[in-house]
Parts: structure tokens; C-alpha cells; sequence
């Protein structure tokens, strides 16, 4: 689990995820959360199944954390305001690609900016993580505004796509 100032960051487990994908407020009942009437798009729903379950049969203890859901809980009010994680382990450089997305009703707020910078402080702790990567919509100023506060810094674009990265200064202990 990552805390920052007003937020919980928490990796779901193969169990918590299966849950969490049936929504109807069945995961924030078992983990205390405030109920909303969450839904999950079917799309969604397909991609995890198709790609997040089954990289998660094969994961280890550990390398689980870089292909499921994390979810971001606001502490003050226990509401689930965004989701976010990485897609796949890092590769042969140390590069993973994180992606995110906050719940509609709770954007504008700098909850993203703040997960993310929790994130890239776990990254921080990893060894195996040297390079943050992100790909946003050219038109989507919100998320690009996030990688722009966590001094990520934009090296190509590809048709309609910005391509961002940020290398992980490393926690000396």
C-alpha cells in the first residue's frame, strides 16, 4: 500500500480484483469503503479479463503489483476516486508504462497528481524500476497537466499520442 497526504494507493489482489470487477458496491462493502453504485464498463471488464487475470495467474507474490488495479481511496471520506497501475514489469531497462484514470465525479480535484506522485515514490524504493512511462491523448490536457506536476517530460509523439517519461531517482537507505 503507497499513502500520501489525503489518499490510500492499494494493489488488489487476484480475489480483491475479481470483486472489485463485479461492483455493485461488493468490494467497498467487504473493505469498509463508502458505497457509491460504482459500475464497470463493459470494455473495462473485457480488458481485464482478457490481459490483467490472466498475466495475474502466472504472477509471483511480487510481480503481481505491476499488471493489477490499484485502487486510490480518498482517506477523508473513503471513496474510491481513481484507479491506476502499470502494464506489465519492467523491462530489460527498467521501463514500465503507468497508466490511470480518475472516477468522473471527483476530477479536478489533484487526486491524480498526488497518486501518481505516491507511485512514482514506490518506484523510487524498486530496484528494478529506472524509468516511468506514460502515453496520453494529445487532447487530454488533464492527464497531461498530472505528468507535467510529476516533472515527467514528454520525448515522442505518435499520430494523436504524447509519449512521456520520468527516471526514478533511487532511495539511498
Amino acid at each position: 500500500m503507497v499513502e500520501t497526504a489525503r489518499l490510500l494507493i492499494m494493489p488488489l489482489n487476484k480475489d480483491q480484483l475479481h470483486l472489485y470487477l463485479r461492483a455493485n458496491d461488493l468490494f467497498e462493502r467487504s473493505h469498509g469503503l463508502t458505497c457509491t453504485g460504482r459500475t464497470i464498463a463493459p470494455a473495462v471488464q473485457n480488458m481485464v479479463q482478457q490481459f490483467t487475470m490472466r498475466q495475474m495467474v502466472d504472477a509471483t507474490a511480487d510481480n503481481y503489483l505491476f499488471y493489477t488495479f490499484w485502487i486510490v481511496v480518498e482517506k477523508s471520506t473513503k471513496l474510491i476516486v481513481a484507479e491506476l497501475g502499470f502494464k506489465g514489469v519492467p523491462n530489460g531497462n527498467g521501463e514500465i508504462e503507468i497508466g490511470y484514470g480518475t472516477m468522473p465525479h471527483h476530477q479536478g480535484k489533484g487526486f491524480m497528481s498526488e497518486a501518481v506522485a505516491g507511485m512514482v515514490n514506490w518506484c523510487c524504493q524498486r530496484p528494478d524500476v529506472l524509468v516511468l512511462l506514460a502515453e496520453t491523448d494529445v487532447a487530454n490536457e488533464a492527464s497531461i497537466k498530472v505528468l507535467i506536476k510529476n516533472n515527467f517530460t514528454q520525448f515522442t509523439r505518435k499520430g494523436d499520442m504524447l509519449w512521456w517519461k520520468k527516471r526514478v531517482d533511487k532511495v539511498i537507505s
